[in-house]
C-alpha cells in the first residue's frame, strides 16, 4: 500500500436462503467498490438455517481475519441474534441509512444484519455504504459500549458453535 492510501476494509458476508439473492448484490456491490469481501455461505436458495453461516463469519471477524460482517436472513431478526450471542459483537438490524449511520456512529456495530425479503437492493446498497463509511462518534458512547464488551461467548466456544450446528445439519430433512 502506497502512502496516501487508504486500506479497505475486509468484509465478511453471509446469508442462508432468504438473503442468498440480496447477498449476491452487496456481494457485487462490495466487489466493485474495491473491499476484499469473503462469503461464508450459503450458495444457493435451497432451504438452510442461518445460524451456521452467521457463526462461520462471526468466528473469521474475532479471530482478526475480517474487519466486519454483513449478515441476511429473510428479515434479518435471526442473523442478529446469532451474532450477538459472540463477545465483542455489536450487530446492528438496520432497514434504512438513518439506523445504519446511528448503528456506527453511537453504537460502533462491527456487524450489518439485514433484512433481504424486507430491503430492496438499492435501499441495501445505500445502507451498507452508509454503515461503512460512518465513523464511531466515541466519547459518551465508549463508555456504554465498554460496559458489555466483555458479555458473550468467545472465539473457543464460537468453535464448538459451529462444530455443533455442522453435526446437527442446516436443513429441514
Amino acid at each position: 500500500m502506497s502512502k496516501g492510501e487508504e486500506r479497505k476494509l475486509r468484509i465478511g458476508i453471509a446469508s442462508d436462503h432468504g438473503g442468498y439473492n440480496l447477498k449476491k448484490v452487496i456481494f457485487q456491490h462490495l466487489k466493485e467498490k474495491g473491499y476484499e469481501v469473503v462469503d461464508y455461505g450459503t450458495h444457493s436458495e435451497d432451504r438452510t438455517d442461518y445460524p451456521l453461516y452467521a457463526a462461520k463469519a462471526i468466528k473469521e471477524m474475532l479471530s482478526g481475519n475480517l474487519d466486519r460482517c454483513i449478515l441476511i436472513c429473510g428479515t434479518g431478526q435471526g442473523m442478529v441474534m446469532v451474532a450477538n450471542k459472540f463477545k465483542g459483537v455489536r450487530a446492528a438490524l438496520c432497514w434504512d441509512v438513518t439506523t445504519a449511520r446511528l448503528s456506527r456512529a453511537h453504537n460502533n456495530a462491527n456487524v450489518l444484519a439485514l433484512g433481504g425479503r424486507l430491503i430492496g437492493p438499492e435501499l441495501a446498497k445505500e445502507i451498507v455504504d452508509v454503515w461503512l463509511s460512518t465513523e464511531f462518534d466515541g466519547g459518551r458512547h465508549s463508555r456504554r459500549i465498554n460496559s458489555f464488551s466483555s458479555i458473550g461467548a468467545g472465539i473457543e466456544e464460537a468453535t464448538e458453535i459451529i462444530r455443533t450446528l455442522e453435526r446437527k445439519g442446516t436443513t429441514d430433512d
